[in-house]
């Protein structure tokens, strides 16, 4: 495969409308459109109003990617420059009315311009996130090389696994949530004490002021032998805390209660993960996934990883950790390099369950 090889990628997965050109494993422009204004009044996501909204906007995000990466091409409508090699999308996981969207449209500009496709695990950009570099070539694995095997801990709104890499198109997933992932189970905290939506960053940043010792919340799944995860019981047990301080007429606990679900949710995330590298061994750690952005998570990945003297790798940018389409760039490339094209003729259609 040429070098500079360039994607033009497609995100439509959930509630951001994005699209990125990536070189290699470059990042050469990244454009997302946010819906969050639109599903704040719902105190969610609500499927019907997040494909319209990406059915509106793919096609201007698109050109904005397009703009960016090629400033000096006059872009009219869908005008694809000739220096783009490959299209790649999100397949899934997400909502399945949402992705068939992007996978719409990529099917659409691939069999207009002749270029490959490709087919990209929402969860694997997520993954392949911290092997981004920018523009320039700098990024976490800009100087040091990737060792083999890698442990990836994905923590987003929607899943919370950990995988084995074994290469860049090798991976095995050693463990996940069995009910509510950890972007969901702080956005349901945030919803219990009337916070506003997004809940996740708003909890993070009240735990920053609060005592994660004032209110003991059980630590889930602390004691079973596998690596899966659950944060039902916690949210459960964060409900009866907050009636319980209701029916007192308890005031002001919002602080305390989010440093305590905090210190328990983040806990559990780490004896996970030390039982992974206990058992598999990695060489490096990887993060992704919007929730990485935590500082107590980031904190407790540091302290883990240095007991057994590894180094966690973060992407470059915070705009690489929540959804995007760069990520879905960089999983294409290595796709790229191994020939995995989808026929565009050929049905390819959303998978909202895809998994490793």
């Amino acid at each position: 495969m040429k070098k500079n090889f360039i994607i033009l990628a497609i995100d439509t997965s959930c509630d951001e409308t994005a699209a990125a050109v990536t070189a290699d494993d470059r990042v050469i422009s990244n454009v997302v459109s946010s819906q969050v204004e639109l599903h704040r009044k719902y105190g969610g996501v609500v499927p019907i109003i997040a494909q319209r909204a990406h059915r509106e906007r793919v096609g201007p995000v698109i050109q904005e990617a397009l703009k960016r990466a090629f400033p000096k091409i006059l872009n009219t409508t869908y005008h694809i420059p000739d220096t783009i090699d490959a299209i790649a999308v999100t397949q899934g996981p997400g909502l399945a009315i949402a992705l068939e969207i992007g996978i719409a449209k990529a099917k659409e500009l691939s069999r207009k311009t002749q270029k490959p496709l490709i087919a990209v695990n929402h969860m694997e950009g997520h993954l392949l996130s911290s092997f981004a570099k920018n523009a320039k070539g700098n990024g976490p694995f800009s100087v040091i090389k990737p060792k083999f095997p890698i442990l990836g801990l994905l923590v987003s709104g929607g899943h919370t696994q950990l995988v084995l890499m074994k290469d860049f198109c090798q991976f095995k997933l050693l463990g996940e949530t069995l009910d509510d992932a950890a972007g969901e189970a702080f956005d349901k905290l945030a919803k219990m004490l009337d916070l506003g939506y997004p809940g996740g960053p708003i909890v993070s940043e009240l735990a920053k002021k609060g005592d994660p010792n004032k209110y003991p919340l059980p630590i889930p799944m602390q004691k079973s032998k596998d690596l899966n995860f659950s944060f039902s019981g916690l949210k459960t047990a964060a409900l009866y805390l907050i009636k319980q301080l209701n029916e007192k007429g308890i005031k002001n606990y919002h602080y305390d209660i989010c440093a305590s679900f905090e210190k328990s949710l983040v806990a559990a995330l780490m004896i996970k993960l030390e039982m992974a590298i206990q058992r598999y061994h990695p060489k490096q750690i990887v993060l992704g996934g919007g929730v990485v952005n935590n500082l107590k998570l980031r904190t407790g990945v540091r302290k883990v990883a240095k007991k057994y003297h590894l180094s966690p790798f973060l992407p470059y940018s915070k705009n690489l950790d929540t959804d995007n389409a760069a990520m879905i760039g960089i999983a294409a490339y290595y796709k790229a390099n191994e020939g995995k094209f989808v026929n565009v003729l050929v049905a390819l259609d959303r998978l909202p369950n895809l998994n490793f």
